[in-house]
Parts: C-alpha cells; sequence; structure tokens
C-alpha cells in the first residue's frame, strides 16, 4: 500500500471507528432508501464533502481523500459508500468544479450539510457511451430541450446536472426538477433496487448562473470530471471487494466440515489468497491514477484511469462472487448481504463507462504512444 500521511491515517481510522460503530448493524438493511442518517453523520463529523473547498462546508483536502473515505464506508455499508460516492465525486464536484459563485453558493451548502442531493444525466434513450449522439440540446439563449434516461436517484434527488449540446458542441448545465417544463416521465428499477429514471425537458428557461461547461474546452473539463468519477467508481468497487472478502474470512474461519474449518481446506485458501491479490492490484491502479493527477495538478490520466476502472470493476465482481461460492447455498438467499452485494456490484462495470469503453481508451492509448515507461 502506498504510505499515507499522518493526517490520512487519521481520517481513516476515524472513518473506519464511525462505519462500524455506526453503520454495520443497518447495512444491507436500507432496501434501496437513502441512508440518510448515515450521511448527516458523516455530514456533523465533517466527512462528508472531504475534498471540497471550505467556503462551501467542505474539508479541503483532494480527490485521494476522499477516495479514502468512501473506501473505509464500503467496507461495512455499501449503500452509504454508494451515496457519498455520487455526492463527492459526480454531479456536486462538477458544480464546485466549474460552476459559477451563484451556483456554489446556491447548491454545494445543503449537498455537504447532508441535506440535498443532486443526480447527473448523461445517457439518452438513443445514445450511451457514444456522447457525442446526444440530441438533448441548449439553444443560444439557454433554453433547454430533450430527453435522459437512467438517471439514477432522481426520487429523492433536488437537482441534476445535464449534459447537452450547445450550438458550438458539448457542454453541462444545472436543472432543478421544480422548473417548468422539466418532466419525470417514467421510473426503472434496477438489480440491486436502486431507482434509475427518464427525464423529459420541454422549453426549460436554464438561468446564466446555471452553465457549467460551454466553449471549447467543455469537453476537457468535462473529461477532468468524467475521470474522477471513473477513479471514484473504481474505489467504490474495491470497497464492495473488500466488504466480502472480510465476510468470506470470516465464514471460512467458522464454518466447520469435515472435522475442521472449511478455511483450512487449500481450496478455500487458495480462493482467499487470490481474492487478496485482486483487490490489492486494484487499489494499487487506483491509487496511482489518483495520487498522480493530484501530485502533478493534472486532469487524472487516460490510460491510467482506464485501466484502473476495469480492472477493479471486473475483479470486484469476482471477488464477491468467489466470495458468495465460499457461504455456498448460504450466500445465495434472496436478504443475504452477499446476495445484495453481488447484485450491486455489478452495476460498477456498466456506470462510469462500460468494459468495453474502458478497452477501447486502453487500446487507442498503446497503439498511438505505445506501452507505458518502465520509469
Amino acid at each position: 500500500m502506498f504510505e499515507l500521511t499522518d493526517e490520512q491515517t487519521m481520517v481513516l481510522s476515524a472513518l473506519e471507528d464511525i462505519a462500524r460503530d455506526e453503520f454495520a448493524d443497518k447495512a444491507f438493511k436500507w432496501d434501496g432508501e437513502p441512508p440518510w442518517e448515515n450521511v448527516e453523520l458523516l455530514a456533523k463529523q465533517g466527512f462528508l464533502g472531504i475534498n471540497f473547498d471550505e467556503q462551501y462546508g467542505g474539508g479541503g483536502m483532494s480527490e485521494f481523500e476522499a477516495m479514502l473515505t468512501i473506501e473505509a464506508v464500503g467496507a461495512v455499508c455499501p449503500d452509504t459508500a454508494e451515496f457519498i460516492y455520487n455526492q463527492q465525486m459526480v454531479a456536486p464536484r462538477a458544480i464546485e468544479m466549474f460552476g459559477t459563485e451563484d451556483a456554489k453558493d446556491q447548491y454545494l451548502p445543503a449537498v455537504l450539510d447532508g441535506e440535498s442531493f443532486i443526480a447527473i444525466a448523461i445517457s439518452e434513450p438513443e445514445a450511451g457511451s457514444d456522447v457525442g449522439s446526444m440530441q438533448t440540446e441548449v439553444s443560444d439563449d439557454l433554453v433547454l430541450n430533450g430527453e435522459k434516461i437512467w438517471v439514477s436517484n432522481v426520487t429523492h434527488a433536488d437537482a441534476v446536472v445535464v449534459w447537452v449540446k450547445f450550438p458550438e458542441g458539448l457542454g453541462s448545465v444545472v436543472v432543478e426538477f421544480d422548473w417548468d417544463g422539466v418532466e419525470i416521465q417514467e421510473h426503472y428499477t434496477n438489480m440491486h433496487g436502486g431507482t434509475q429514471s427518464q427525464l423529459r425537458f420541454e422549453d426549460v428557461d436554464v438561468a446564466e448562473e446555471n452553465v457549467l461547461t460551454r466553449g471549447k474546452d467543455a469537453f476537457t473539463e468535462q473529461l477532468k470530471a468524467l475521470n474522477w468519477e471513473r477513479l471514484g467508481c473504481a474505489t467504490l468497487a474495491n470497497s464492495f471487494a473488500r466488504n466480502a472478502l472480510e465476510k468470506a474470512l470470516d465464514y471460512a474461519q467458522q464454518r466447520e466440515q469435515f472435522g475442521q474449518p472449511i478455511g483450512d481446506f487449500q481450496g478455500i485458501e487458495w480462493k482467499l489468497a487470490d481474492m487478496l491479490t485482486q483487490l490489492e492490484a486494484s487499489r494499487m491502479l487506483t491509487y496511482r491514477a489518483a495520487l498522480n493527477a493530484h501530485e502533478q495538478g493534472r486532469i487524472p490520466d487516460r490510460l491510467e484511469t482506464s485501466l484502473a476502472k476495469l480492472h477493479s470493476t471486473e475483479r470486484a465482481e469476482h471477488i464477491v462472487s468467489e466470495s458468495l461460492q465460499i457461504h455456498g447455498a448460504n450466500g445465495y438467499q434472496q436478504g443475504h448481504p452477499l446476495e445484495y452485494l453481488y447484485r450491486m456490484t455489478r452495476g460498477r462495470r456498466l456506470a462510469a463507462g462500460t468494459d468495453e469503453i474502458q478497452k477501447n481508451q486502453i487500446a487507442a492509448v498503446i497503439k498511438k504512444h505505445g506501452l507505458p515507461d518502465l520509469v
């Protein structure tokens, strides 16, 4: 593991204590409902929005510390980790990175107090990974029209960051759900019980202060936000894998068959060893991408980001599956934490760019620039 600073170690230790003492008993029992009481506790303790400017109620630290919070919480309560990932690494972070002062003042304090949620809308019925084919448009006079689909957490969100096309190219705006012309058309329930929605925008007037990105630098800015989102997604997957591995280790040491704990059989020992090896490789890929970007003050590297996101999400699904295998029929029952965790983890291979998109990115870089330098 990378060596953490004293401050990072203190943050991680405190979060592990909070998660174990406050979140463990209710973990896997939220049944699709937001874990608001956990979020409010993290906000009260100063751990929600740890990577946001102190001016808006954040902790003034970096994305790396935000990723540590996700990892520590997700190892105990995956629902809480997913919630804080969405708030620290996705839509609200885009508002802080690119928004006007009016937008930051309007939206961020309530988010960082644990009182509000902001969703993100990118995919459309005819445009998923191919964002260049988006049809949702904002005219020169800032009127929004179009549709978005697979928008998560709309049922408890106050506003949404919408990826759009301006006449000059890609961009993004913040839209509130109670504005005229904003319609929630339909709700869908995904595999792990989360709600995703289809939105329609018809002649929605967007205030100038709610424009986040627009113009020649808009795509680069949105790529910066998307790469951090992908590293957050990798971190979230790693936390799920850690959660599953701890459950597998505990069960293997307690469950006895043929006169001994099943963890003493070589077949189970090898599974545990492989699971840890895969998890640690995922964590190192993710940490490398985040720390390199932070230390050099740049966008997370395209190749490093895709390697981390691809490896972490694929291996997390495998690790959760192997943990379920170790639990046998117990883990396969509806209502068991591993059954839920498996369904939850599977979505990480779709969110923030599918496996196939990450592989396309990796191949494009190495074909153009060759393999990464050895030093």
